[in-house]
């Protein structure tokens, strides 16, 4: 369902996949605020129960991916990370519950690797100690490598932006073939449904954060 606004006489059409994202999103500000809530409630000498264990391990898994994939020195990404993420894997899974998964959309998924990009960069250039080393690092190991350096390092955001979109995609597609095909007999693929959604959304957004780590691992560690 798409929204259109007229802003100073020009339609402005807001996709099906940008209110998913925004509802997304919405449903992630309260949900922190609620864990947030619950968090400061608990008692520091009692063991956590319950949601607060579970966020707990989440946040435990996360910076021990970040310890391990981009150094100990660099545990500040860690809240970067958990939101990527968490972001992309209930965007991933949303079509479970009647949204549009807006990583099937590109200009979505090239948006959130674009940031993963910027990121990347200011990390390298606070990693080397300045602009001019950050450029200087492009001409390694001579100067002959640079521009091979600047379409490798353009071309992680674009490979990173297609392998989430293409594979959320197909996933689309093939249960959308099989529910059109099949008709009435529809509900028989719901576990292929739930396959694509639930392991293939999830294991989509635990690889794309991982070449993220990667990638800003291999920034910060030059």
């Amino acid at each position: 369902m798409e929204i259109a606004i007229i802003f100073k006489g020009k339609e402005i059409i807001i996709s099906e996949t940008v209110i998913s994202l925004l509802i997304i999103a919405i449903f992630l500000i309260i949900f922190a605020l609620i864990v947030n809530f619950k968090v400061k409630k608990a008692k520091t000498g009692e063991a956590p129960t319950g949601l607060v264990n579970i966020i707990e391990l989440c946040v435990e898994m996360v910076d021990g991916m970040v310890r391990d994939n981009i150094g100990e020195k660099h545990m500040s990404m860690s809240p970067f990370i958990l939101t990527l993420i968490t972001v992309i894997g209930v965007s991933n899974i949303s079509g479970l519950f009647g949204l549009t998964p807006p990583t099937g959309d590109y200009g979505i998924t090239l948006t959130i690797a674009l940031i993963v990009f910027f990121v990347n960069q200011i990390s390298h250039v606070m990693s080397v100690g300045g602009i001019f080393k950050y450029l200087k690092s492009f001409t390694k190991p001579n100067v002959i490598m640079t521009p091979i350096n600047i379409i490798s390092e353009i071309a992680n955001p674009i490979s990173m932006s297609f392998r989430l979109f293409g594979n959320i995609l197909s996933g689309m597609l093939i249960t959308g073939l099989l529910y059109g095909a099949l008709g009435y007999f529809a509900p028989l693929v719901t576990p292929l449904h739930l396959y694509f959604d639930i392991f293939v959304g999830l294991l989509q957004a635990y690889i794309f954060t991982m070449l993220a780590m990667m990638f800003i691992g291999s920034s910060v560690s030059e």
